[in-house]
């Protein structure tokens, strides 16, 4: 258990670091420092200056738990924990005072941003508050590690697992950072759309399928892009038979009527036959 409680500091100075960087080197800092809640709390004058110094402060505690590091065998970083009783009870400080302001932030200004890692739009939510208590469980044993060593138990771990423990912890930090959903979480609900292909309903009854639906996939067909220009009329008509949707529309002297498959979402299995009036 040693390995793992002396590798918190790790944890704590990576997203102090990533944090404090991003108030201080974010360029649209100051342009959207006055949406945070921050401003609500100082004034909006005073937002990115006490954003910045809340950065430089993320940076010396970060500084202050990776200072006391020693090389044992030339392989691997193991901290001093007798070292890091300051900087853990300053992370500790700063991680309950992250707690506090987003209590205030969801409470006085729920709809705007904590500023948390610079500027951007996501509001205070659950992830942010588990964010800052995971950060303030690893401040809580970096301080009792250094304070009593004697209270973690010496168990013998198996080799690589306190290194599997600090990769997960991190991870766990940039899953529960909303301000990254862009980088992984949208595209990975993009990919679910497209796997479990909603639009097609392939077991669903064949008047359960939306008429947009149909729509949807017949306006993105080759079909409706060859007739479109002489097209005069909206939806006039619609029926379903035989597992296709036929979709009416006025064509200048003729009816453009669609066929429009209601299992799958190929385009390209869209029909249209101009007819006479």
């Amino acid at each position: 258990m040693n390995g793992i409680a002396a590798s918190q500091p790790y944890v704590i100075a990576f997203f102090l670091l990533w944090a404090g960087l991003m108030k201080l080197l974010s360029r649209r800092m100051r342009a959207q420092a006055g949406q945070t809640a921050l401003a609500r709390l100082t004034g909006p004058a005073r937002a990115v200056p006490v954003l910045r110094l809340v950065g430089l402060a993320e940076v010396a505690v970060a500084t202050a738990l990776l200072l006391p590091a020693r090389l044992f065998g030339g392989a691997a970083a193991v901290l001093s924990p007798s070292a890091h009783l300051v900087g853990g009870v300053a992370a500790m400080l700063l991680s309950a005072g992250f707690l506090a302001y987003l209590a205030y932030a969801h409470v006085a200004a729920p709809t705007a941003s904590c500023g948390c890692l610079g500027a951007h739009a996501k509001p205070v939510d659950a992830r942010s508050f588990a964010r800052a208590g995971l950060l303030l469980a690893a401040a809580l044993i970096t301080v009792l590690l250094a304070a009593a060593p004697g209270l973690v138990p010496a168990v013998t771990l198996p080799a690589g697992l306190p290194e599997v423990v600090v990769l997960a912890e991190i991870a766990a930090l940039l899953v529960l950072s909303s301000e990254l959903d862009r980088y992984w979480l949208v595209p990975l609900r993009r990919l679910l759309v497209r796997l479990r292909r909603p639009l097609a309903l392939a077991l669903a009854p064949t008047g359960s399928v939306p008429l947009e639906a149909s729509l949807h996939l017949l306006r993105r067909s080759p079909a409706y892009c060859s007739a479109s220009a002489q097209l005069t009329s909206d939806v006039r008509d619609t029926w379903d038979e035989d597992g296709l949707r036929f979709v009416v529309y006025g064509a200048r002297d003729r009816t453009a009527v669609f066929a429009v498959p209601l299992v799958g979402d190929d385009p390209r299995a869209v029909k249209v036959a101009l007819v006479n009036a």
